[in-house]
């Protein structure tokens, strides 16, 4: 089909502005991806990938937030855990001294046992990290089971109290001196060393919470970046494909823009024909 020369309706340059325009958009999104990194930078972009990436970065926030809940417990374990450990360390040693005591007599075993105690009452009380502790407080009562955060639904992981007190209470009314009160307590099944497994029960429980803790932080941090990674795929722009179709525009850009001027140019050679 010929086009028809007129000096009213230029097809010529209609034509040619339409693929300048064409280029010019290409070009305007070329640029975009590569000024922003992104693919789909904007609902404008592609509006059912973006929706899906905003709803993968809400959830990469939420398990980003939830493993600062769980880091911030990692530290109540650990002061909960050393408290724990030189509770323990001690009743070994306190049992020794009322061995001695029950043997001997002499009162400066009882008095390294209520030495001892002392060490036991403060690293009871001192267990705290943050103003928070699991382990009785031996003035105020109970500690209270702790909730924390695991995950980016909000669930929940809970942390048991260790109940320190009425341990502490059993072991002190040895310090009075009684000998019968002390050679039941020493024996097997004494009392003595029921409160110590009462104390080493509660370092494999919190050992326990160490653990998932770390375990979860992990998990959380492997989702994260496998989250991320289809983010990436689903919305990063690859910066060497469009820098090389950049250039490739602009070479089309100014092509169409002198083909648009040659264009403009016809109804003028129209007009020579009259003179």
């Amino acid at each position: 089909m010929s086009l028809i020369n007129s000096v009213n309706t230029n097809v010529g340059a209609m034509v040619a502005l339409e693929s300048l325009n064409k280029t010019n958009t290409d070009l305007a999104a070329a640029q975009k991806q590569v000024s922003t990194g992104y693919r789909v930078a904007d609902a404008t972009d592609d509006g059912a990938a973006y929706a899906v990436a905003q709803s993968v970065r809400s959830t990469v926030g939420a398990l980003t937030t939830a493993n600062q809940q769980l880091g911030s417990v990692q530290g109540l374990l650990s002061t909960t855990q050393t408290g724990l450990n030189k509770i323990s360390n001690m009743m070994a040693s306190m049992r020794d001294v009322l061995i001695e005591f029950k043997n001997t007599g002499d009162s400066n075993y009882l008095d390294q046992y209520k030495t001892d105690l002392a060490n036991v009452k403060t690293f009871i009380q001192d267990a705290k990290y943050n103003g928070k502790t699991l382990i009785d407080d031996i003035a105020s009562g109970g500690a209270a089971d702790f909730n924390v955060v695991r995950n980016e639904w909000g669930n929940t992981y809970t942390i048991a109290a260790q109940k320190m007190s009425a341990m502490f209470t059993s072991i002190a009314g040895l310090s009075s001196g009684n000998m019968t009160n002390i050679a039941a307590a020493l024996t097997s099944t004494g009392m003595f060393l029921k409160q110590e497994a009462v104390v080493t029960k509660s370092l494999n429980a919190v050992g326990a919470s160490v653990n998932y803790v770390n375990n979860q932080i992990s998990y959380n941090n492997d989702k994260i970046d496998a989250l991320n990674s289809g983010l990436g795929s689903l919305v990063d722009a690859d910066l060497a494909k469009e820098s090389a179709q950049i250039q490739a525009l602009q070479i089309r850009q100014q092509l169409g823009t002198q083909a648009l001027s040659l264009a403009n140019q016809a109804p003028q050679t129209l007009l020579s024909l009259f003179k």
